[in-house]
């Protein structure tokens, strides 16, 4: 039996994303919105904004309803402007990583045949590269300091580009500017063939640290029902109209996206943007200089601010929720965190295919290790390789049914049909085990799963544990081929201060782990490849 969203969060209030944006400023306008580097805009000047932009795409380019568009920017206040002004002209967005290569982005632009992209000047080089292959006729290109006052504009333009040498150059057609097109004059049209409810509204492209990466087609039902599927667990902890909330994730990521342009806008609480969260000594500042009441990491990003020198002189009594999802979180640096801080992590689960969430820790009744139980109005099955249900508490791969799960994959019919069985069941490809409360332990990606000796290795328990060394800054496990065994494990560690000793790492792998688990070889590391958001990339440690 699934748990029911209360009436006042059922999606079926909406039939579309414009009709939640309209909402959105009638409830909330004059409340802060979003800021990024301390320019605040309300979301009536949000939305001002967002409807300019929408009648220049329709009064000054080709653009039809239906018609693809990628937004290619890191978070800046320009990113939410651009969605919504996208949504209100009847176009389906395409986001795009900011740090792809030429490579990565002409395949993505001409898989999903986008006709238009905003993007960043930084950028452009590497789209005049590819620009040729694909059906990109407009291009919209914004500056760092856009939208900032006129001095302060110039200023970080200027020191983007001439003192940081952060804009390579680049000779593209006619490109349009990103402050023009918000200063458009004129009412765009609410188009009649404008998506929603089962139409594609937006396409996020998942796979991409695995092998190929595949469009996943979420609809405004998706979205709008995923929206509320997360805010009935916001509500436990989060008051509307009140938080401030910071943003250090990518926004073009599945879960920073819903949170931040959707279920807090709609909650009328304010996104703090962080451009670049891998600069740490800027994040800190941040902390220490805003008053912030919610921050949303992943584990990566809280090691490092635990790392940092100066995490103990930041005061966190305003501080009521910190979230973590897209990669697991070890059990010592969500420890860590709370004696830190004082304030727990809460954890949660989803994937791009589900719009993304999945599950979520209740606030108050988290358990350390898990992912929570499921949002409302989402059911779950844990299957065997022969696709059986596992006795409960056993091991098996998590199936996942709700209004969150995708159409599909983007012109992707076989992958679908593989994914999606005819009962609407998505098959995640994680396992998982799920206690008699109904909170979810992530055990690892199937295809990251080592076979040794014929025992199913997972490499994020061997992790959780490597990690608990006090040597060890953080760690990853591979299976590399064996002879004896089919596989062995491969540890790369990254130290402390120095290197530990390896009789140190065995002796401690030993007195948790089972003789078959512990690593056969263990490599040092300056660090370990990663993401834009920061999740190892096993894929290239195997290769």
């Amino acid at each position: 039996m699934t748990e029911p969203l209360a009436e006042e969060l059922r999606p079926e209030r909406f039939s579309s994303l414009t009709e939640v944006i309209d909402y959105i400023v009638v409830e909330h306008g004059s409340l802060p919105a979003f800021s990024c580097f301390g320019k605040s805009l309300t979301y009536t000047e949000v939305n001002d904004l967002s409807n300019r932009f929408a009648h220049y795409l329709q009064s000054e380019t080709k653009l039809q309803a239906g018609d693809r568009i990628a937004i290619q920017l890191p978070n800046l206040l320009q990113f939410p402007i651009a969605f919504f002004g996208a949504v209100k002209a009847g176009l389906v967005v395409v986001n795009t990583n900011p740090l792809y290569t030429a490579h990565e982005m002409e395949h993505q632009f001409k898989d999903s045949g986008v006709k238009a992209i905003i993007i960043l000047n930084s950028f452009c080089a590497k789209l005049e590269s590819i620009i040729e292959l694909t059906d990109i006729e407009t291009v919209i290109v914004t500056q760092l300091g856009d939208l900032q006052n006129p001095i302060k504009r110039q200023f970080m333009n200027w020191g983007a580009k001439y003192v940081k040498k952060l804009v390579p150059h680049y000779s593209l057609t006619a490109p349009a500017d990103f402050n023009t097109a918000v200063q458009s004059q004129g009412t765009h049209v609410k188009h009649p063939d404008a998506g929603r409810e089962n139409d594609v509204a937006l396409i996020l492209y998942t796979g991409g640290t695995t092998g190929f990466a595949k469009g996943a087609m979420l609809s405004h039902n998706n979205l709008i029902a995923n929206m509320m599927q997360l805010r009935a667990r916001c509500l436990l902890i989060i008051d509307d109209q009140s938080e401030s909330i910071a943003a250090p994730l990518p926004l073009y990521h599945s879960y920073a996206f819903l949170l931040h342009c959707l279920t807090m806008p709609f909650a009328g609480n304010h996104n703090v943007l962080i451009t670049n969260p891998r600069d740490i000594d800027n994040v800190i500042s941040l902390l220490k200089n805003t008053r912030l009441s919610g921050f949303v990491g992943i584990n990566t990003l809280y090691l490092a601010l635990l790392r940092h020198k100066d995490i103990g002189s930041i005061d966190f009594s305003e501080m009521k929720f910190c979230g973590a999802g897209g990669m697991p979180m070890t059990t010592s640096v969500a420890e860590q965190w709370i004696d830190m801080t004082g304030c727990e992590i809460i954890e949660g689960y989803g994937l791009t295919e589900c719009s993304p969430v999945v599950s979520v820790n209740i606030p108050g009744k988290v358990k350390l290790g898990t992912v929570g139980p499921l949002v409302p109005e989402t059911e779950m099955l844990v299957m065997d390789d022969e696709g059986q249900e596992v006795p409960a508490g056993e091991r098996g791969e998590l199936w996942i049914r709700g209004p969150q799960v995708m159409l599909g994959y983007w012109q992707q019919e076989q992958a679908t049909r593989e994914t999606i069985n005819e009962q609407r069941w998505l098959k995640t490809g994680d396992y998982v085990q799920v206690d008699e409360e109904g909170y979810i332990s992530i055990v690892d990606r199937k295809k990251d799963m080592i076979l040794v000796s014929g025992f199913n290795v997972f490499p994020n328990e061997i992790e959780d544990w490597v990690n608990s060394h006090p040597g060890v800054l953080e760690c990853a496990a591979i299976g590399v081929p064996n002879e004896r065994t089919g596989e062995a494990i491969r540890l790369f560690v990254v130290g402390k201060d120095g290197n530990p000793e390896v009789a140190s790492i065995i002796t401690h792998c030993k007195a948790g782990l089972t003789a078959y688990k512990i690593p056969r070889e263990i490599r040092f590391v300056a660090d370990l490849p990663k993401s834009n958001i920061g999740k190892i990339l096993r894929r290239e440690l195997r290769e």
